[in-house]
Formats: C-alpha cells, sequence, structure tokens
C-alpha cells in the first residue's frame, strides 16, 4: 500500500503557482516570445452579464502577479498573441467585438465591431504571423489583418454558433473550426467554402486543436464527454475515442513539446491529461478547480508546465513533468489504429 501511495504522490503534477482573478476565467495563453509571460481573459456574472478583464500576468516561480489589464464593459472569452509584435494580443468580447491591444503601451490598436454575436474563439496564424481568425455565435467566423480596419474575409457554413477557431501549426492558410452544429470543419482560408466537413459528435463540438507533430491529426472535445482523434486523410470514423471527463470537455491542447501529450478541461472541474499513443490513454486527472475548468495551456519554453482557470476565478500554473516523464518512460502497451489511412489530405493553396 505504501509504495502504491508514494508512487501516486511522485506521478502528481506539482500546482507552482496561483492567481486570484476578480471575475470568472474563460482562456489563458502563454506569451511566444517570454516564458513568463501569461494572457488571461474573465467574464463577470458567467459570462451572461456584466464586465471583463484582460490580465497580462508575470509568472516567476511561484509568484503570479498582474502586469497590465484591460477592463471592458462586457466579458472576454479568448485571447491570443500576436506572433510578430511582442505586446501584442488580440481577444473576443462577448459584445462581438475583436480588440487588438499593445499591452505595453495601453494602447487599444483596433476594435473590430463585425460579428453580431458573442465572439468565443480568436487564433493568431502561427506560420504568417500576420492573420487573426475569429468564430462567434453568430454562426459566422471571421479573417483579420491587424493592419487592415475591417475584416478580410468571412466564412458562413456552420449552421449553429462557433466555439472553435484553430489555424494549422504549420500550414500557413489552413485552420479548423468547431460548431454546435456537431461539425468539425477544415478551411482553405482563400476559400468561403470548407474543404472537410466531419460529422464529429453527436452533441455540439466546443473545441478542436492540431497536433504539432502531425500534420494529419486534429483533436475534437465535445459535450457529449468524450475527445476524438481524427485523422484528416481518413476522416469517416475517429482513430480513436477517449473517455475520462464526466461532463462537457471545453478546451483542448496539446503539447508543443511531445506529439503524444494532450491536455483537456471539462465542465466536471477537472482536466486531463493523456497519452495518444498509450492504450491506457489517461495519465492523470488535475481536480484542483472549484467550478467549470475553461482555459488551458502549454508553455512553449517550459516543458511540461500548463496554465489552467476556471469559473472559481483562479488561475494555476503546474509544473507536470513527474507525470508526463514516467509515463513516457514506462513500457505501457501502444495504440495501434485499426482503420488505415487512405485518402490523401486537401491542399491548401
Amino acid at each position: 500500500m505504501g509504495t502504491v501511495f508514494n508512487r501516486i504522490i511522485e506521478e502528481s503534477p506539482k500546482m507552482s503557482g496561483s492567481f486570484q482573478t476578480e471575475f470568472m476565467g474563460y482562456s489563458v495563453e502563454w506569451s511566444p516570445f517570454d516564458q513568463s509571460l501569461l494572457a488571461c481573459s474573465t467574464a463577470q456574472h458567467f459570462g451572461i452579464i456584466g464586465n471583463g478583464r484582460q490580465y497580462v500576468l508575470s509568472v516567476k516561480g511561484s509568484y503570479i502577479t498582474p502586469v497590465a489589464a484591460f477592463d471592458t464593459k462586457d466579458g472576454v472569452y479568448d485571447c491570443t498573441w500576436s506572433e510578430s509584435v511582442p505586446g501584442h494580443l488580440a481577444f473576443g468580447m462577448g459584445d462581438g467585438s475583436v480588440k487588438l491591444w499593445d499591452f505595453k503601451a495601453n494602447k487599444l490598436l483596433r476594435d473590430y465591431k463585425e460579428h453580431t454575436a458573442e465572439v468565443y474563439s480568436v487564433d493568431w496564424n502561427l506560420v504568417n504571423k500576420e492573420n487573426i481568425i475569429s468564430g462567434a455565435w453568430d454562426n459566422s467566423i471571421k479573417l483579420w489583418h491587424p493592419e487592415e480596419m475591417r475584416s478580410i474575409r468571412t466564412y458562413k457554413e456552420h449552421t449553429k454558433c462557433i466555439y472553435s477557431t484553430i489555424w494549422h501549426p504549420k500550414h500557413a492558410d489552413m485552420f479548423a473550426s468547431t460548431s454546435g452544429d456537431c461539425t468539425l470543419k477544415v478551411w482553405d482560408a482563400h476559400d468561403q467554402r470548407s474543404i472537410l466537413t466531419i460529422p464529429a459528435h453527436s452533441f455540439e463540438v466546443l473545441t478542436c486543436d492540431w497536433n504539432k507533430y502531425n500534420d494529419f491529426q486534429i483533436l475534437t472535445g465535445s459535450v457529449d464527454k468524450t475527445i476524438k482523434t481524427w485523422d484528416i486523410r481518413n476522416p469517416r470514423a475517429p482513430v480513436r475515442t477517449l473517455s475520462g471527463h464526466q461532463f462537457a470537455v471545453r478546451r483542448l491542447k496539446c503539447s508543443p513539446h511531445s506529439s503524444r501529450i494532450v491536455a483537456s478541461a471539462s465542465y466536471d472541474m477537472g482536466v486531463c491529461l493523456w497519452d495518444l499513443e498509450s492504450e491506457d490513454a489517461l495519465i492523470h486527472k488535475l481536480e484542483h478547480h472549484s467550478e467549470f475548468v475553461l482555459g488551458i495551456d502549454f508553455n512553449i519554453f517550459l516543458e511540461n508546465t500548463l496554465a489552467t482557470v476556471s469559473w472559481d476565478q483562479t488561475v494555476h500554473v503546474f509544473n507536470i513533468s513527474s507525470a508526463v516523464e514516467n509515463r513516457l518512460r514506462a513500457r505501457t502497451a501502444t495504440f495501434t489504429p485499426s482503420a488505415p489511412v487512405s485518402a490523401p489530405v486537401p491542399e491548401s493553396s
């Protein structure tokens, strides 16, 4: 019994710091330029009514302190850092606006007001480092460039609200989206029609993320409590389905350091760590929040450093090295997909 208990303690991720937000947490994202900077989006009164605040936090060891904050008259639901200018970030608002902020100068650079409902997703292009994609509850997706005064293109193929819009990590013109219409769509940014539609789940699809080490692999999370892994060359069926959450899966993040590691946040107040290549995929479940967990992100500089944020108004930062490294060293059974890969992936221009 003692040996088992000691092993569990050794494998448990270690919390390195916490920060109390004034409002409820929706999203966190680490800076692509500074390993100590963490953006955090928050909204008052469960995001239904009230104000919001976009934070930039400094994370140094166990100390998490605010560097800057932008107060808003509506909730802030998602944020994304500029990939070209260290002090710039964009965030999506409950009033349908997308704002571009220079936090170092505390200056609002752009205030795009084209969406007609809540903007639930924003993402900055990792490859061309210029374009921003946004998804909203008006069923539309919009493409932006920070030098332009209005959107470049609008995509209106989803039939229900958009929950997630994510650029491909290697192909500059490809992005994916998920919606309340239960589908995952893959797009070429130059075309207003999607190049692939997958009826991914039987319930609303709240999140997706691309594997940073596999051009063809994307994961989805749904109200049905499951996570599905897809190969877009053979989208007829998922490669595998992961179960471990008790309620809807709100956000997924694939590790920037390993093709195997994925984190998921859920309305069950937990964060799960997964090993995609193991038959027993669930590595560990963090149950440190007391409300819905809506935001997670891996630090791209500090391997196995994970940030989370919740409606309980707390940001936590974890070192998950012990859990992840023990799993990667272990000789666990390897998962082998049963379905062969067939058709080639559509090319983006």
